[in-house]
């Protein structure tokens, strides 16, 4: 029986994240530095600042990975804004048994939740780092004038009629055109919560800034490139975040959107080559490194340019930092 193709990533990926090691297939930012939660912590005491220093105040993330990005950035709170580490109440948003075992040992005072709905009420901060890009799409496909869907079957694409995703005439032959209705759908809810509870949430991800036609859809088994189709939930199935779409849903229940900006300019805007420099110069055995990895998520022939940063805040709020005009 056909296979709708979001139906399909959403069962791959789900059985993917409860089975399998992620990180052995792929590395995030917070694994390649640091510096990348420390400044991500920074960035949620300024913005819980901006907020008037509401006490508490729930500090999310979802999808944690390993927990490491907020063990980093809990780190830095104690350090550079202990009222702020005070007031945070950690939660992450989990469904993987397994990974929630392994942040439970970087996080101990984190609580779990299943989904976005079940987080408490109040003011919120919530960081997002690579967490769109594993929701299901859907494509479709251009073929002889019309759309077709495309749905899974025994391993490979079949297709069937289906609704416009677009104007026509804005998409040639054989274009292919992918739909995030779990990203919006996500986004919406996000941004509605903030319209009418205060609070901010940073999203860092890939993807274009504006939305375009083409096939985003990948697979990594092993840490290799691997058909999409094949076993589902023996590898990680990815695909760019339509920013614009993401913005478009957030914008639509009231909230202020700001961005995306790439990913290397927001991080530079943070302090990321200071912070850099301050630890090289404290380790010099591992200056080189420690250059290396900055260089890796913010120049812009690496993760710089492809990575965007967007953030979605309560529509009275002040530019979030590295926003600011």
């Amino acid at each position: 029986m056909p296979e709708r193709l979001d139906a399909f990533m959403a069962r791959a990926n789900a059985a993917y994240y409860a089975t399998r090691d992620p990180f052995r297939d792929f590395t995030t930012a917070p694994e390649i530095t640091q510096i990348f939660g420390e400044l991500l912590g920074a960035w949620a005491a300024t913005v819980w600042r901006q907020m008037g220093s509401p006490s508490p105040v729930l500090f999310a993330e979802a999808g944690p990975g390993r927990g490491t990005l907020m063990r980093d950035a809990r780190r830095a709170t104690a350090r550079v804004a202990p009222d702020f580490h005070a007031a945070a109440r950690v939660s992450f948003i989990e469904t993987s048994p397994r990974l929630r075992a392994i942040q439970r040992d970087a996080v101990p005072d984190a609580i779990w939740h299943d989904d976005f709905c079940g987080l408490p009420p109040g003011p919120m901060i919530l960081l997002a780092n690579e967490f769109l890009d594993a929701l299901p799409i859907r494509q479709f496909v251009r073929v002889r004038g019309a759309w077709n869907e495309r749905y899974v079957q025994d391993g490979a694409f079949v297709l069937r009629s289906a609704a416009a995703p677009m104007p026509a005439n804005a998409a040639p032959e054989g274009s292919i055109w992918e739909q995030g209705d779990a990203a919006g759908a996500w986004a919406r809810a996000l941004a509605a919560r903030l319209a009418a509870q205060w609070g901010a949430a940073l999203i860092l991800d890939y993807g274009p800034a504006h939305s375009a036609p083409g096939n985003s859809l990948q697979a990594l088994r092993g840490g290799r490139p691997a058909d999409p189709l094949a076993d589902p939930g023996t590898a990680d199935l990815t695909a760019h975040v339509d920013f614009q779409a993401v913005a478009t849903a957030a914008s639509a229940q009231g909230a202020a959107i700001w961005g995306p900006l790439p990913q290397g300019d927001f991080l530079v805007r943070l302090g990321l080559l200071q912070r850099t420099q301050a630890l090289a110069t404290a380790n010099p055995d591992r200056a080189a490194a420690l250059r290396d990895a900055a260089d890796r998520l913010a120049a812009p022939s690496r993760m710089g340019q492809l990575f965007k940063a967007l953030a979605i805040t309560h529509p009275a709020a002040p530019p979030p930092p590295g926003f600011e005009a």
